[in-house]
């Protein structure tokens, strides 16, 4: 039984049209995904492992470089890891226990060779505000560690699983301005809390709103104490060796500068040694505060604490680490890829914190990400490759294991001066700012508003209010694109090297626009034409505005095709409401105006139309035909994806027959054996027809006699063409035969 009348019937049934022209399927489509599917699996797990592309290829030029700038980040990350760790309501070797498996583990997964991964100051402000958050709801069940390291775990997993699936695009959605905007706020916030500790301040709550903090602060002038001294000093001190370095070229200086942290940390050490070893008061305490004891090696391995009821406490706070995670490391990574000319992969990258974070949980570590002033200081130290990493590993782990009796007397005023000597590189500078303004005064906005929540509210808080700030004006610009009704302009080159200069019509907008010159004649369309471009891609949002602007102009421009003089009331729709004046006098005024013929749209900008576009098209069309009382043709130019065409043609546009009566377009073509145009099935007699080995097959260079030539696009889509000019005078020559006929 054949089931061709079976086919038949379901193509009835589902309404699809008896004459067809070529479009694409959903099986070119799936083809492109399933083909060579070996392949692709073993370039997805080549891919997972960057280091084994480079590491072949490792040698002793590379080696001096790695060692210098693993050094020098090794010399900061420790004082900065114990500093920041202090920031997160942990004790100093948390910090040390993130830097040390952050560099470690990087190395193995990195496409950025500048980007040091361990504690940063934003994050660290924000594991603080999930553990205060977390012990305000359920009381002290759980240690601040336990929370820091089951945060990493769950996050790491989080980040890990969006670079495995590859969708690491949806860190795009977040705009730069908004980064800007919650970093600043956030250092400023973090740099607030540690000035109490810098003077020696105490008796009120640095973990409060932004404001109040510098408000308490300077109450609290009048209280400062002895550890003033070290903090101020170790302040200045970093500051004027950096601004030193700038002035003197010596190369003392600039290994002096890139390790100011180290050096300025040792040096307050060993004052806060000298000063404090003799002056223990009976109550054990010192006359400045000091780390006191840290605990050598790592002393917190063991299986991150993860049970249901936590996980369930940490839920809320979930989404605001794991951006901030991404977030900042990706911003980084990308900077410095573009500042040293390579690219990086932001999901190869995601999987890099990923594995860095829920392996580091198992040691004890908190939530790493990449840092700004280690990756600046890594980047000028000269790296060549990732591995610089592991030097960096060797000295945190020498710190660990070999020089935390030297920690027990570091002055937290000297922590505190590294702290905010460190995040103030994050604050945005004043042409940074400015330039939000001039590119984007909306995006400034935007900006100014994550600043200020940031620090009058939370870093939470800022971080989702410029997302969500950055999401609503994506909308809105997708919703509200800029169209505009086309003209003609000639143009010519002004040379006097020719006698006859060349010349070509281009079509701007018959408004002034404030991008070209404003005295510019242009010429409008020849009448019963109309020339519209939409600069975006016609989607839901923006399609009903489509349809406002064609009908709205065709409306109060071209005649109405039916006459409505001797049209009652009664007979008329109920939101027309009737001439303003006697019916003659209207229909007089009406017949003054031009019949409309063709409409042309200009898809140069579109790369995208969905299903509901088409149908505001489709409407548009019959609005368009019911006021003008006869078909009006509808033109495309250029038509950028074969799914553009596939949906325009479902529309029931683009086919039909054409009034033009401009010539063919055609352009050599590649020939073929078998002589086929790109509009025919092959008909060769020299291929086996039984066993359907009918192929197209390219022609040898001796069998090329004649240069054959094919129109650029199928004949049976008049209505598609290939650029606007070719659009435009197809609908130009139609217009006479239009009147002809109606005549």
């Amino acid at each position: 039984m054949s089931i061709a009348p079976v086919k038949r019937a379901t193509k009835r049934f589902l309404g699809h049209p008896e004459e067809t022209v070529p479009i694409i399927g959903s099986t070119d489509w799936t083809h492109g995904l399933a083909s060579n599917p070996v392949d692709k699996i073993k370039a997805y797990l080549l891919s997972l492992f960057p280091i084994v592309q480079w590491l072949p290829r490792y040698n002793l030029g590379w080696l001096s470089g790695d060692l210098i700038a693993g050094l020098t980040v090794g010399m900061v990350v420790v004082p900065q890891g114990m500093s920041y760790a202090q920031i997160a309501l942990l004790t100093p070797e948390y910090g040390l226990y993130s830097g040390f498996v952050g560099v470690l583990i990087y190395c193995l997964f990195a496409t950025s060779k500048d980007v040091s991964i361990g504690p940063v100051a934003v994050m660290s402000l924000t594991v603080a505000e999930i553990i205060k958050h977390v012990q305000a709801h359920h009381g002290d069940r759980w240690e601040n560690a336990d929370i820091a390291t089951a945060l990493a775990f769950i996050c790491g997993f989080i980040t890990l699983g969006m670079g495995l699936l590859r969708i690491g695009w949806l860190v795009e959605f977040i705009p730069a301005p908004a980064v800007s905007g919650f970093m600043t706020g956030s250092a400023f916030t973090i740099a607030a809390g540690q000035v109490p500790g810098l003077m020696g301040i105490t008796g009120f709550d640095t973990r409060a709103a932004t404001y109040k903090v510098v408000i308490n602060t300077l109450k609290g002038l009048p209280r400062t104490k002895l550890d003033a001294a070290w903090g101020l000093t170790g302040l200045v001190g970093l500051y004027a060796i950096r601004y030193l370095s700038q002035f003197v070229l010596a190369r003392l200086f600039f290994f002096l500068s890139v390790m100011r942290n180290a050096f300025v940390i040792i040096i307050l050490t060993l004052a806060s040694f000298l000063y404090c070893r003799t002056r223990k008061r009976p109550d054990g305490k010192y006359p400045i505060r000091i780390l006191l004891t840290v605990p050598s090696g790592f002393k917190h391995v063991r299986q991150p604490n993860v049970d249901t009821n936590l996980l369930s406490a940490l839920a809320p706070k979930l989404p605001v680490a794991t951006i901030i995670l991404l977030l900042e490391h990706i911003a980084i990574s990308k900077s410095f890829g573009r500042l040293n000319g390579y690219k990086i992969n932001p999901n190869q990258e995601l999987i890099a914190i990923g594995v860095t974070n829920t392996i580091g949980s198992v040691f004890g570590a908190y939530p790493a990400t990449g840092s700004f002033s280690r990756s600046a200081l890594k980047s000028k130290s000269g790296v060549r490759t990732p591995a610089a990493g592991i030097v960096t590993a060797i000295v945190v782990i020498v710190a660990l294991y070999g020089l935390t009796d030297a920690f027990f007397w570091i002055p937290t005023a000297g922590l505190s001066a590294i702290i905010i000597h460190a995040v103030a590189d994050l604050v945005a500078s004043p042409s940074q700012v400015y330039s939000f303004w001039r590119i984007s005064p909306l995006e400034f906005f935007i900006w100014a508003a994550a600043v200020l929540i940031t620090i009058f509210s939370s870093v939470e808080n800022g971080i989702y209010t410029s997302i969500a700030a950055s999401l609503a004006l994506l909308l809105i610009r997708l919703a509200h694109p800029r169209d505009s009704f086309l003209g003609k302009v000639t143009v010519s080159q002004d040379s006097s090297d020719t006698n006859t200069p060349e010349t070509r019509d281009i079509y701007l907008p018959l408004t002034k626009n404030g991008i070209t010159n404003p005295h510019l004649k242009v010429t409008p369309p020849p009448t019963g034409v109309v020339i519209y471009r939409m600069e975006e891609s016609i989607l839901y949002p923006n399609c009903s505005m489509v349809n406002d602007a064609l009908v709205s102009h065709v409306k109060a421009v071209y005649q109405r095709g039916r006459d409505m003089t001797n049209v009652s009331l009664a007979d008329r729709p109920w939101n027309d409401y009737g001439p303003r004046r006697s019916g003659a006098e209207d229909q007089a005024e009406n017949l003054k105006k031009p019949i409309l013929h063709a409409i042309v749209l200009d898809l140069a900008g579109v790369s995208q139309i969905d299903t509901t576009s088409i149908q505001a098209l489709v409407d548009t069309r019959t609005e368009i035909e019911k006021w003008a009382d006869h078909p009006i043709e509808f033109h495309f130019a250029p038509i950028l994806s074969p799914w553009i065409h596939r949906a325009l043609v479902a529309g029931g546009f683009g086919v039909g027959h054409s009034s033009t009566r401009a010539p063919r377009e055609v352009a050599p073509v590649v020939p073929y054996r078998d002589g086929t145009s790109f509009e025919q099935p092959p008909i060769s007699s020299t291929d086996d027809l039984e066993a359907g080995d009918i192929k197209k097959q390219p022609a040898s260079e001796s069998d090329v006699v004649d240069t054959e030539l094919e129109p650029l696009v199928p004949t049976n889509t008049p209505f598609f063409h290939i650029d606007l000019a070719s659009a435009v005078k197809a609908a130009e020559s139609g217009v006479g035969t239009r009147t002809k006929n109606e005549d």
